[in-house]
């Protein structure tokens, strides 16, 4: 049984993530893992929220909440969402752990062993009214490139220059808007990236079945300019990881923490410590998937994501894992995706552009939505989301290809034969063929998800359910029943087991469709057609089974103009 541990990149815990969010990372994490259990493979599948930093403190104080307090609702809250979206996690942790503490302090400890520490004086805003420094992030002004006057010490969101907070006009503080600001030395830890570059840029050479996107993002990080740059790892904030050399205080760091980049990934192991004292697991139950030194030699590791966090998983995480020393399993495939562009637009979670996780949820059921992402997953390029395309392709491959086979077939059953699976009759020609191309098309699409190619994938499902489809069209049992209909039951029979093949091979995309799929034809027998003749025999003669009420409703030009009208404008 081959054993595959998955991750995808852990979610912000400010605010409730939109469908741009859920396309690049969780979503197509979560089909693969679906489709490796149902092939019989051994899934640990793990996923968190990133729970410190700036943008949690300041999405905390707008709330009016204590920032542990808020992290914890907003927890509940993105736990909640990706359970309604059949997002099958294994482990929904928190980097607030108190098993990423103790770890991202064990990291720090072993790689200031090795020299791969150093300390460095810089010169950071300082906030005379709140009595801290600033970080790039809580510090806004004017941008000396657009005028856009709410530019972050970091980034103009506008224009999307780099800056520095120095570079703002009329510099302010986030928290309370002081202009009271000064610049002050600090000290600080940098993780020596720069020690470990040949080591990282072997390591990812030796990557050569990874998508592109991901090799070139990593290879600009490493060659361009002065190359591979040392990074802070901390930060003067009040909420965070507490600086610590392992078990031991850390002279000159007191009051600082780890900076948000490189304790989050660090959680991915130990969101596998939160699900074994979960579970009442012994601590090797997790280690067997994180250490090559305890059975995490056989491991087959693969992370799904963003392409704007590459450089942290094919850099900094690994610089952090081959610095520590220690036998750590290290990622052997990288899916990357692009952007999900919204409309002509950006997603946006800072500006409230765009369909959100619950929005979603509250328009439609998941599946609907678990289709358009998934078959428009934005891998080699960015995508977009629109209104005419979204109808377009819920009314085409689900409910005129998929729900129309389903409903067709089932009522007709009934009316002709009653709701059980007839007998008689033998497979002739045009039987076989159908089954020979089924045979055909089921291994492509095993190939294609094996390789993670998403789209793909979807295309070679939809034809899959079309073949169904064009099969009835041709035979047309409803016709043949009036003159011959012992070969008729035989076409019926065949059709009401593609149900059931369609359920199967259905349930990485569309899983609660599935479920009642397999439902309505009375079987839990969910068994991958490994052998596609003998899966479209596994309902038998007399086997009982019901017409299911309609799978997937169209969407009416009323509905998706309503809903193109209600989401054009910023979420409240």
């Amino acid at each position: 049984m081959a054993r595959i541990l998955i991750t995808s990149a852990i979610p912000y815990i400010n605010g409730i993530k939109h469908l741009g969010n859920l396309v690049g990372s969780q979503l197509p994490a979560d089909l693969y893992a679906r489709y490796q259990r149902g092939r019989g493979s051994e899934v640990m599948f793990l996923c968190a929220t990133d729970e410190h930093g700036t943008p949690a403190e300041l999405a905390a104080a707008k709330a009016g909440k204590p920032v542990a307090e808020y992290c914890a609702e907003m927890h509940e809250v993105q736990a909640d969402i990706a359970r309604r979206f059949g997002l099958s996690f294994d482990h929904f942790g928190r980097s607030s752990s108190p098993q990423n503490h103790k770890l991202t302090q064990h990291f720090a400890g072993k790689l200031a062993e090795n020299g791969l520490i150093r300390e460095v004086s810089e010169r950071q805003v300082y906030s005379n009214a709140d009595g801290r420094f600033l970080p790039d992030r809580y510090i806004e002004g004017t941008c000396p490139n657009c005028g856009y006057d709410k530019a972050r010490g970091d980034q103009c969101e506008n224009c999307t220059k780099q800056l520095d907070p120095t570079d703002l006009i009329e510099p302010r503080s986030a928290i309370s808007g002081s202009t009271d600001l000064e610049v002050r030395e600090t000290k600080h830890l940098y993780l020596r990236q720069s020690a470990l570059k040949d080591q990282l840029d072997a390591w990812i050479d030796s990557k050569t079945d990874w998508p592109v996107l991901t090799t070139s993002i990593a290879k600009k990080w490493l060659h361009d300019g002065d190359g591979l740059q040392d990074r802070g790892i901390t930060r003067d904030l009040d909420w965070g990881i507490p600086v610590k050399k392992g078990d031991e205080d850390w002279p000159g760091m007191e009051g600082k923490v780890f900076y948000v980049w490189f304790d989050a990934p660090i959680e991915y192991i130990a969101c596998a410590g939160e699900w074994a004292e979960a579970n009442g697991k012994p601590d090797a139950d997790w280690e067997r998937w994180w250490r090559t030194d305890k059975g995490a030699d056989d491991v087959r590791y693969v992370q799904f994501m963003g392409k704007d966090n590459v450089p942290f998983h094919t850099l900094s995480f690994p610089a952090t894992l081959i610095g520590s020393g220690e036998p750590w399993k290290m990622v052997d495939h990288l899916k990357s995706f692009n952007y999900l562009n919204y409309d002509g637009g950006q997603f946006s979670t800072s500006q409230g552009r765009g369909v959100f996780m619950d929005q979603a949820l509250d328009i439609l059921p998941a599946d609907y939505w678990r289709w358009w992402l998934l078959s428009h997953a934005p891998e080699n390029s960015d995508s977009e989301f629109t209104w005419e395309n979204f109808q377009a392709s819920v009314n085409k491959d689900l409910a005129d290809v998929l729900g129309n086979f389903v409903s067709r077939i089932t009522k007709f059953c009934r009316s002709k034969f009653g709701e059980q699976v007839p007998a008689g009759g033998d497979y002739g020609p045009q039987e076989q063929a159908l089954i020979a191309e089924l045979t055909t098309r089921v291994r492509a699409y095993e190939a294609h998800m094996e390789a993670m190619e998403v789209r793909k994938s979807a295309q070679e499902l939809r034809a899959i359910w079309a073949a169904g489809n064009e099969y009835l069209q041709s035979a047309a049992p409803w016709t043949l029943f009036k003159t011959d209909p012992v070969q008729a039951a035989a076409q019926v029979r065949l059709a009401l087991n593609l149900v059931r093949l369609y359920a199967v091979l259905s349930a990485p995309f569309i899983p609660a469709s599935s479920a009642r799929m397999l439902e309505a034809m009375n079987t839990t027998d969910d068994s991958w057609p490994e052998d596609v003749p003998a899966a479209l025999g596994v309902l038998k003669p007399d086997h009982a089974f019901t017409v299911p009420e309609v799978l997937f409703a169209k969407i009416s030009d009323e509905d998706r103009e309503g809903w193109q009208q209600k989401f054009a404008g910023v979420r409240n």
